[in-house]
């Protein structure tokens, strides 16, 4: 008498991993049915691959870069570079006789040049008379940098202004800051002088100051009001503004 084997079945469940980009690991049970010969032989190889596109990483910078072709230019003497247009503003660094700075903006009367020093991280303000500048800084667009924020101190509160005649009196509550991190208060104000708004930034330890502002202009002045340490500057506030007919 022979013996013939019977066939049975084997189910067989195979661990696959799966290993994704994101450095995920999961485990995926594949049922596998095999009917055996005689001589059973198994022999399955399962091959999964799975290809993940990553997402594109978008990358902020503090400042947006002016768009027009820039200027080359030469420090003449050591300068100090600032956070905005004028003496007005925060020292960020300084900058000495030869060093090479690329020019990419300007403020709108082209006396402050807004460059990028070669060598440092970020563009800053350096007043144009120190620069030798190889061509005409006026072919450089306009552009107003945003300032450094610092929320350890409140904005001024109480802003406020008085005219009389072409003077104006700003005034505003004290902000109480320790002696280290004081650097006073930064007014922007846009002033009528000789029938156009001028932009113009003051700096101010007291809490009153007089400006200039006259008749005569299309657009209406005004300005606002920041408190200043040495991390950076407030939110600003704006500053009620009197117009010449509110004397």
């Amino acid at each position: 008498m022979s013996l013939t084997p019977t066939p049975e079945l084997l189910t067989v469940i195979q661990t696959v991993e799966v290993t994704r980009l994101a450095e995920v690991t999961r485990i995926v049970e594949i049922p596998v049915t095999i009917t055996p010969s005689l001589t059973p032989i198994i022999s399955s190889t399962a091959t999964l691959t799975q290809t993940i596109t990553p997402t594109p990483t978008v990358t902020f910078t503090s400042t947006i870069t002016p768009t027009s072709t820039p200027l080359n230019s030469t420090v003449l003497q050591q300068s100090n570079c600032r956070y905005g247009p004028g003496a007005a503003y925060l020292y960020k660094y300084g900058l000495y006789e030869g060093y090479r700075a690329i020019i990419i903006g300007r403020n709108l009367l082209g006396d402050w040049a807004y460059v990028q020093a070669l060598g440092f991280p970020d563009p800053c303000w350096v007043k144009a008379s120190l620069l030798e500048i190889a061509g005409d800084i006026y072919s450089v667009e306009p552009y107003y940098a945003r300032l450094p924020f610092s929320a350890l101190y409140q904005p001024p509160q109480g802003a406020h202004a008085e005219r009389n005649g072409d003077q104006v009196t700003i005034s505003w509550q004290e902000v109480w800051m320790t002696e280290d991190d004081y650097r006073g208060y930064l007014i922007e104000a846009w002033l009528c002088k000789d029938g156009q708004v001028v932009f113009t930034a003051l700096r101010s330890d007291v809490t009153i100051v007089n400006v200039i502002d006259e008749a005569g202009c299309m657009e209406p002045s005004s300005a606002k009001l920041y408190t200043a340490e040495k991390h950076g500057y407030t939110s600003w506030v704006p500053i009620p503004w009197p117009d010449h007919n509110s004397e």
